[in-house]
């Protein structure tokens, strides 16, 4: 592995690809790239047939550094990093941040791949190769870049045995929030491995593993209870523990849903009973002289004070 470091001081976990990986996407590139120049020099050739020697050897010369040079560069640049050999091989090139390659990083490695593999037929990029910690070569060097694996076989995760039945449910009032992810994580690799430790070596291990996790619990395990059983079971009953959470969590996002919204209006309310209006606040009438006439409320868009 390889501590790549990006900008943001993250530290990045990568496979520098070796020395015969490389070499086999390295054939391949030279196979097709060659291929099509032969192709184009023959047509060339019989194209320019009427050309002076001067003229057809300028030809040849564009025609080796278009095909040889300009090409892999522009398919580094375009496919950030990934030819057709690399990409058959799962590798691809990346700046010494993790970053994607740019034009002036395929350039680089271009112009020097010609010195490199061409010129020398690979004997000085497998020198390099040899003798770089992460298998770089010189047009890896000055360009600052690394070729790497993409294709890295998985990790097979192996389950926790299950606890004996016996010491099933003996632990739901058991309290781990005190118990670090670390502690957590020791166990695990013990539980899944413990077959293939010595077992004078795996009870030790499994003793001081029970003695850490008692002294987060501040629980001690039932008299009689092997240690590899007794950390099963709490294995067991943190597992049971986040499976019910996660349960939960979801059955209540499940049972709240969303109320329908008609289009160009808000939510639609819920059926159930229209709520009472309220009533309207009551507003004294005002006296009136009998001997003066009562002249017809103008409608108006404020209402009287109450």
């Amino acid at each position: 592995m390889s501590d790549l470091v990006t900008g943001d001081a993250v530290v990045l976990g990568l496979r520098p690809a070796r020395l015969p990986s490389r070499a086999l996407a390295i054939l391949l590139d030279l196979a097709v790239y060659v291929t099509a120049y032969g192709l184009v020099g023959v047509g060339l050739t019989f194209a320019t047939a009427s050309l002076d020697s001067a003229a057809q050897a300028a030809i040849a010369v564009a025609s080796f550094l278009l095909l040889l040079v300009g090409i892999p560069i522009a398919v580094e640049t375009l496919s950030h990093g990934r030819s057709l050999g690399k990409l058959a091989c799962g590798l691809r090139v990346v700046r010494d941040d993790g970053g994607p390659i740019r034009f002036r990083h395929a350039l680089v490695r271009g112009a020097l791949g010609v010195v490199e593999l061409l010129l020398t037929f690979g004997t000085v990029a497998a020198i390099a190769s040899l003798v770089s910690a992460r298998g770089r070569r010189l047009g890896d060097v000055f360009a600052g870049t690394l070729v790497v694996r993409e294709r890295v076989p998985g990790a097979r995760v192996m389950p926790v045995p299950p606890p004996p039945p016996w010491l099933a449910g003996r632990f739901t009032q058991l309290d781990l929030s005190a118990v670090p992810d670390g502690l957590w994580l020791a166990i695990r690799q013990y539980l899944t491995r413990m077959n293939q430790l010595d077992p004078q070596v795996g009870a030790a291990m499994a003793a001081r593993l029970a003695d850490d996790l008692v002294a987060r619990t501040g629980a001690p395990p039932p008299a009689g209870v092997p240690a590899a059983a007794y950390l099963m079971a709490v294995v067991h009953e943190r597992q049971s523990r986040d499976a019910a959470r996660a349960f939960h969590a979801a059955a209540a996002t499940a049972a709240s849903p969303v109320p329908p919204v008609a289009p160009g209006f808000g939510p639609v309310p819920a059926a159930g009973p229209a709520p009472a209006p309220a009533p309207a606040p009551y507003a004294a009438p005002a006296p009136v002289a009998p001997t003066a006439p009562v002249e017809a409320p103008r409608a108006g868009g404020f209402a009287p004070p109450a």
